[in-house]
């Protein structure tokens, strides 16, 4: 597949990026996660140091101002569904709680 004409004159036919529909067989594009060592030939992985992605924690990131989006001193909601066979995943009680709090169309 190529692009139309306009589109290819003005660059933008190579900056599109490639599907494996667009290209032969033997493209393969991949996550990006890359390889962090090799298979043996006995059916093992050796690991190589070199390639373990290490990530460094910034100095004073314990004194930092900013806080997480989520607090920590939240506890789980449990929810109280006495009376309704199919627990909370009743469409029925949602719908009552939806007309409770929106109000009727």
């Amino acid at each position: 597949m190529r692009p139309t004409a306009p589109l290819f004159k003005r660059r933008i036919g190579r900056r599109l990026t490639l599907t494996t529909k667009q290209v032969n067989g033997g493209f393969y594009k991949g996550t990006g996660s890359g390889s962090m060592g090799w298979h043996t030939k006995h059916g093992g992985y050796v690991i190589d140091p070199k390639k373990v992605r290490t990530y460094v924690v910034p100095e004073g990131l314990k004194d930092f101002k900013l806080t997480p989006f989520v607090t920590k001193n939240m506890e789980p909601l449990r929810g109280n569904f006495e009376g309704d066979p199919k627990g909370g995943l009743s469409g029925e009680r949602y719908l009552e709680k939806w007309k409770r709090e929106n109000g009727m169309d």
